[in-house]
């Protein structure tokens, strides 16, 4: 096993050193400029197509497994490469992976009109996620690079936090407004010239990786494979429940498969010499909690916002652009809500504040399961209670999760931290879209809904945000239980 150099079980001190230490934000507006934009790009691409999903269906006559692909495609690859990535960013450099990433994920945006078929559109997303797993890791791992500080630090991992999830909720905005004017095409090639002004900043701003930095471990491609293809055989075994029956031959084997890659993938981490995720690290309570916590998040948003975009445009009929608008309580409780964070972390503690959060996260679900046969406005009311959870946890378990990874592990931290959020965006799609597939059949009827149809969606939609309330209660409590009592949103974690 390879030595860590901090035990996961103290304080582990983050240290990166490099040629140019910032004093502070402003100085360093550059770097930081181009990290946002890179973490916000590939934020946005996570939700920006999920309120053209109507007009995707219609123009392809696609139903619904097909676009719960066009969503789940990109959260696939993103998540399963994401720990490969950080390693690979821990032992080739941080700086050049980064640049790749960037590099790439403009170029495969650029083919979208290419793009003739909705299989083309799933292969597309699919390498839009690779690219975007070369990008995401090493953005926060980043930040602690650019200072010596340890409250600038704290200060751009939060500024970086809001900037993130202010893309994941604009997304939905952002295409309404472009829908109205321009074909859906539009919405990704917007991310070729925000990849290359993030990589103009990245060259400019960020000095070169320095060998003293990075890790001399080699790749674990073994385990690497290992997580692509559980994840992979795990999301495809809940579409071929729908399609094929859970009883289906294909179905079982993907069941099995996955465990097998899952059983697989621990034997392979716990018996390398030199392993992508050392599973020691995840002895440490603030590791695992915070990354569970992490994980039932993303399940809770992102399956509230698949289910939303097709209750405003189908079930309710409206327009893309109005449909974008309703989205507005996830964005401006994503935004206002950092204060309360910080200040629930620092009354209450790390493990009381992130215990409410999820008590709010869980509540709201079931607020949801409500709301849909009680117009928008309780609708917008539990979208603003989920939101609010969720910034309370992201804001807390992302800081305690990097602070309590070993100097040299950084990347694969924040890695971790985001492969738990998308694996929790691969669970979220692929319940609501399961459950709302079996309810309505494999597609979904085109034109005025009558009051029939409507009714019977609002019914699997109710039945979905249940099984998400379930879930993401249940991770997210047990996750926050075995935080710290720190009051100091500054302090590293201890696990």
């Amino acid at each position: 096993m390879t030595t860590i150099p901090t035990p996961p079980t103290e304080t582990a001190e983050v240290s990166l050193p490099s040629a140019r230490i910032y004093p502070s934000l402003r100085a360093a507006w550059v770097p930081l400029l181009a990290l946002a934009l890179a973490f916000f790009v590939e934020m946005v691409d996570n939700t920006i197509l999920t309120i053209a999903l109507p007009t995707i269906g219609r123009s392809f006559d696609a139903g619904t497994t097909a676009l719960q692909w066009v969503t789940g495609a990109y959260a696939l690859t993103f998540g399963g490469l994401l720990l490969t990535a950080g390693a690979l960013a821990d032992r080739f450099g941080r700086r050049r992976l980064l640049s790749y990433g960037l590099a790439a994920f403009g170029a495969i945006s650029a083919l979208v009109p290419l793009v003739s078929s909705i299989g083309d559109l799933v292969a597309l997303r699919a390498a839009l996620g690779v690219a975007a797993a070369a990008v995401a890791p090493v953005t926060m791992s980043l930040v602690f690079r650019l200072f010596d500080d340890e409250a600038l630090r704290m200060r751009a991992i939060t500024l970086m936090v809001v900037v993130g999830m202010s893309g994941f909720a604009l997304g939905p905005v952002l295409a309404g407004g472009v829908l109205a004017h321009v074909s859906w095409h539009w919405l990704l090639l917007v991310n070729v010239p925000i990849a290359a002004i993030a990589w103009v900043g990245v060259r400019r701003g960020l000095d070169a990786d320095r060998p003293e930095d990075l890790h001399p471990a080699p790749l674990d491609l073994p385990g690497a494979a290992a997580v692509m293809a559980a994840l992979g055989l795990f999301s495809y075994a809940l579409t071929s429940g729908v399609e094929q029956g859970w009883t289906a031959p294909s179905t079982l084997a993907c069941v099995v498969g996955a465990v097998v890659a899952v059983i697989a993938f621990i034997g392979r981490e716990a018996s390398a010499e030199h392993p992508m995720l050392d599973l020691t690290l995840l002895r440490g309570r603030t590791i695992r909690g915070a990354a569970l916590a992490q994980l039932s998040g993303s399940v809770a948003m992102v399956g509230a916002m698949f289910g939303l975009v097709l209750h405003f445009q189908y079930a309710f009929g409206w327009s893309p652009v109005r449909a974008g608008l309703a989205n507005l309580p996830f964005i401006v409780t994503m935004l206002v809500a950092t204060p309360i964070a910080e200040w629930a972390a620092a009354r209450f503690g790390h493990r009381v504040a992130t215990m409410a959060g999820a008590v709010a996260l869980t509540a709201s679900l079931v607020g949801l399961a409500v709301a849909a046969t009680h117009g928008y406005l309780a609708i917008a009311a539990a979208m603003v209670g989920m939101t609010l959870g969720l910034r309370v946890i992201m804001t807390i378990c992302a800081i305690a999760l990097v602070n309590a990874m070993p100097a040299n592990r950084t990347s694969i931290g924040a890695a971790l931290n985001d492969t738990a959020q998308e694996i929790g965006t691969s669970l979220g799609i692929a319940v609501i879209g399961t459950v709302l597939a079996a309810a309505m059949g494999a597609a979904l009827p085109a034109g005025v809904w009558s009051t029939a149809l409507a009714s019977q969606f609002f019914q699997g939609e109710r039945a979905a945000y249940l099984v998400l309330a379930v879930l993401a209660g249940v991770i997210s409590l047990y996750g926050a239980s075995t935080l710290t009592d720190s009051r100091d949103t500054e302090e590293a974690a201890r696990a």
